[in-house]
């Protein structure tokens, strides 16, 4: 009998390796490489044909052109900010991956849009944590339509491979990928190795026969997908949901999307009957007080294809450490550290002796760099203890030589601040309108000087 092919695969970039190793050499991370059995020559998955594509078709030599794109229509979820996550819609043949911390509602949305899907098409459920008595209290408790949609409590991968073929689904949705197993891969499950061969397994399946694959991940204590890095390189989309369990909003990011844009988001409130949409996020976002209060300023971030209003907070206290804190909730802390050198060297203001903190309302996470300014002038608003007008947004980048950057997308960040009713912005001056915006006075800036003189 032909031995078994050996690898080591690293968990943080999923580089392999022929031996195992205590530092990998792609990413240079210490312990973490874990061995998986890649299956014998002689296996089912090595006699693969070579002639057949990944998809199980022969593959043939076309044009852009000649590639038929009618024949894969988008499939609507019933679901409007699932579908603008997804880019407009479920790919069939696609394959989608879904994470998240343990309550954050992810079994609740698929649960959701697959019984309502149900109606109109066949749709699998496959539990591998749940009974099938959970999963029924769970849909009966959120009165969801319960009369077509087919279940089964499985952990086999091949076993629902067969209940798959046998049943012809176009949704199949799997809770979860780290409790399944294949009889070919002599390992727990939740290795590794069974990991990345029943998601590759699952993967082949849903591409040979067109269905749209769902996989549910869980997440390390870190925050990141738990399992091998390569996993997130053979699916199509990977979707994070965010939110934690004293939060009543959960939010949907696209951090992959072979369909779609990258970093779309869409936002949910947990209530008793599950997940609803939120059709307008920013109003969510700006439920302010009603007094103007020192450090509180508002933001026009760009997420996805749309404009977001979000209010970020600062507070500017003395310390009585000698190493002052600096805490951020929601942005990064390295960013804050360079935008408080910049103030004071380009600004003349010094807080090398104060506690700084940095707080972005509604769990939102700011990852571009569009909310430079409005961090900068509220740590300001802070120290000098100088509320800030209600009607005043923000948007733009700093640079270390103290200038203010343009960001994309200025004209429509205007529009849906104008459109909540903000009547004046501070912004960089290449992002000035063309044209005046009715109700709002626009100041354009290229220093960090000139915005405080704006203030």
């Amino acid at each position: 009998m032909a031995k078994s092919k050996l690898a080591f695969v690293c968990t943080e970039c999923g580089a392999e390796h022929s031996q195992w190793q205590g530092q990998c050499a792609a990413c240079k991370a210490w312990n973490t490489l874990s061995r998986i059995n890649l299956g014998s020559p002689g296996s089912p998955a090595a006699r693969a044909d070579f002639r057949q594509g990944y998809s199980g078709q022969t593959s043939t030599v076309q044009t852009l052109a000649e590639i038929d794109l009618s024949s894969v229509p988008r499939i609507d979820t019933g679901l409007s900010e699932l579908d603008r996550v997804l880019g407009g819609g479920l790919v069939p043949g696609s394959v989608v991956l879904i994470g998240g911390n343990p309550g954050a509602g992810k079994s609740t949305l698929l649960l959701q849009f697959m019984c309502g899907l149900s109606e109109s098409m066949d749709a699998l459920y496959v539990t591998g944590e749940e009974s099938l008595q959970q999963v029924g209290m769970r849909a009966k408790r959120l009165g969801l339509p319960d009369q077509r949609l087919k279940m089964l409590a499985e952990t086999n991968v091949e076993r629902i491979c067969q209940a798959a073929e046998q049943h012809q689904p176009r949704l199949l949705v799997v809770d979860s990928i780290q409790v399944m197993h294949s009889a070919e891969v002599p390992s727990a499950a939740g290795s590794v190795s069974q990991v990345r061969e029943c998601a590759a397994f699952l993967i082949q399946y849903a591409k040979q026969t067109n269905t749209v694959l769902f996989l549910v991940g869980h997440v390390t204590k870190e925050g990141s997908l738990a399992g091998p890095k390569v996993l997130e390189h053979m699916i199509d989309c990977f979707l994070m949901l965010e939110g934690d369990n004293d939060n009543r909003y959960r939010i949907l990011r696209g951090l992959k999307n072979r369909f779609g844009a990258v970093n779309e988001l869409g936002v949910f409130g947990m209530t008793g009957t599950g997940l609803r949409e939120v059709r307008n996020p920013s109003a969510i976002f700006l439920a302010r007080s009603e007094e103007e209060v020192a450090g509180s300023l508002v933001v026009v971030l760009w997420e996805g294809t749309r404009p977001l209003l979000v209010e970020i907070q600062a507070l500017v206290d003395g310390s009585q450490l000698s190493n002052p804190r600096r805490v951020t909730v929601g942005m990064d802390q390295s960013r804050m550290a360079m935008l408080l050198a910049v103030l004071h060297r380009h600004g003349g203001i010094y807080m090398a002796d104060q506690d700084v903190f940095v707080n972005v309302v509604g769990g939102v996470k700011v990852t571009e760099t569009s909310a430079d300014l409005a961090v900068v002038l509220a740590l300001v608003s802070s120290f000098r203890d100088q509320p800030l007008a209600r009607e005043l947004v923000v948007f733009g980048e700093v640079g270390l030589a103290g200038e203010i950057r343009p960001v994309p997308g200025g004209q429509e960040r205007l529009r849906e601040a104008a459109k909540h009713g903000f009547k004046r912005a501070i912004v960089p001056k290449p992002n000035l309108p063309r044209e005046p915006i009715p109700g709002m006075e626009v100041i354009g800036v290229n220093k960090v000087v000139e915005a405080l003189e704006a203030l």
